[in-house]
């Protein structure tokens, strides 16, 4: 799905992606009716109970009215404990459904005109009547999409790191939450909520809800993990230096020239444009299931043998790929970051990389005119080796 930025979309009501940006992006709340229309969940609350009964998916069940208030356990579970559960007030959440569902992700193809390397996962929502996790507030944006009966959303104000909460090991519930706005969703329905925004879901009948969450790293993330990045790279012999020191009348005083050199420093090893995209890259497309990532070994000529035998490769659900542009020695090229890693091409590749990143399948038709590429097809090898892609004969 492509589509111009200034093209009303569906999934935003009809508005366009330019005036969702502009008007609300990270700014207020949007409810969009039948966001998309006649929607069909192609999974139902067996089928979320099911992934939470298995050890790699994270799962977690909220009961208000628990051993404690607002109760929650953590997954896997079993059969039994949902036999044991009260008829009404608990909701199972289960993270990156779209990992384990191709049917799942295929919602995020209504989210094109977001990078994608900002979302995060389709985490799902099955509530009993009056199900909830209480009211609260999230420090990204996120989707909300109802997938099955009927769920009242609570809106109320913007919050931050001073926001009063109850007190409760696990979860973060407001415990001074201000309604200003009231709605209940229908299957189809959706409402975007900007980051800090307080919101309190409560579910009327037995229902589902998509949450469409973006990856939104915290300024200490940020901070300490480019940080560490960067040290990586730094011989022992660079340190602090002040040969151009005067003399000092109190040798207890750290003066502003001191500072000032420390930060020159500082300034010196982290100003790196290459470095920071390099880290970042990395860093925003980190799987959440490394695990997953489980390749086979392949070289040029068996990859050209296999798609002339008709293989096709998909990206795996857990990979996450982008690209951008570089400088390099005066010369144009391109980084390609895939599942954490980055790797340096030729410029002229760029139009493989973005295929690569877009495509549904990757085969014969869409890869013979870079089997002759060698630097093309080394990259596809190790793709394949690293497990990014995979074979759907496999």
């Amino acid at each position: 799905m492509s589509t111009s930025i200034d093209t009303p979309l569906e999934i935003l009501g009809g508005i366009s992606a330019e005036v969702f940006l502009r008007d609300y992006w990270q700014k207020k709340p949007l409810l969009i009716r039948q966001a998309i229309p006649n929607f069909v969940s192609p999974l139902d609350g067996n089928d979320l109970a099911g992934l939470s009964l298995e050890e790699l998916v994270e799962s977690r069940i909220v009961l208000e009215h628990g051993e404690t208030p607002w109760q929650l356990r953590q997954g896997p579970f079993t059969e039994d404990t949902y036999s044991s559960l009260p008829e009404r007030d608990w909701t199972l959440l289960v993270q990156a459904v779209d990992q384990f569902s191709p049917d799942v992700a295929e919602v995020l193809e209504h989210f094109q005109f977001l990078p994608n390397w900002r979302i995060d996962d389709v985490m799902i929502s099955f509530a009993v009547p009056g199900g909830s996790v209480g009211p609260h507030y999230d420090n990204y944006d996120v989707f909300l999409l109802q997938a099955e009966g009927q769920r009242q959303w609570k809106i109320g104000q913007m919050c931050s790191a001073e926001s009063l909460l109850l007190e409760h090991p696990d979860l973060r519930i407001l415990s001074d939450f201000k309604q200003t706005d009231e709605w209940t969703l229908e299957p189809g329905d959706m409402l975007y909520l900007p980051p800090r925004l307080a919101h309190w879901g409560i579910a009327q009948t037995d229902c589902m809800t998509w949450s469409v969450g973006f990856r939104a790293p915290s300024s200490a993330e940020v901070v300490t993990h480019y940080a560490d990045f960067v040290a990586r790279f730094l011989a022992d012999e660079e340190r602090y230096s002040d040969s151009a020191m005067s003399p000092v009348s109190n040798p207890n005083y750290i003066r502003p020239e001191d500072v000032q050199r420390l930060r020159q420093l500082i300034n010196e090893q982290l100003d790196d444009d290459r470095m920071l995209l390099t880290w970042f890259g990395q860093y925003m497309t980190e799987p959440r299931y490394p695990e997953l990532l489980s390749g086979v070994e392949i070289d040029p000529v068996s990859l050209q043998q296999a798609l002339e035998q008709g293989a096709v490769f998909t990206r795996n659900p857990t990979a996450r790929l982008a690209w951008s542009n570089i400088e390099l020695d005066a010369e144009s090229a391109a980084v390609f970051f895939v599942s954490g890693n980055s790797r340096i091409v030729s410029e002229h590749l760029v139009v493989l990389l973005d295929l690569l990143c877009s495509a549904d399948a990757m085969h014969i038709d869409n890869l013979e005119s870079w089997l002759d590429d060698a630097e093309a097809t080394t990259l596809l090898c190790e793709l394949i080796k690293q497990g990014s892609l995979e074979c759907l004969d496999e």
